[in-house]
């Protein structure tokens, strides 16, 4: 199994939660550094506690899955214009 497909595979133990919230988040890119890029979709990308979410639970989540991921970060597509 890819890194890409066991990222993906962890996110789907926490996708429910955010779909159930008006979010979504999707991988951007894996670096050669494995520092995973996701994009926060819906409500996720406004959400004041994004931040939190992405810590507390998309991060833990995925390096808990994928020892190999050495950091999470969200990309704010916007700024990479």
């Amino acid at each position: 199994m890819s890194l890409t497909e066991q990222v993906e595979q962890a996110l789907e133990t926490i996708r429910p939660y955010l779909i159930a919230d008006g979010g979504n988040v999707a991988i951007e890119e894996i670096t050669p550094e494995h520092v995973v890029k996701l994009r926060l979709l819906g409500n996720c990308g406004s959400c004041k506690m994004s931040f939190m979410t992405m810590k507390a639970g998309i991060e833990q989540a995925i390096m808990k899955a994928v020892p190999e991921i050495t950091g999470v970060v969200a990309v704010d597509l916007a700024e990479q214009d």
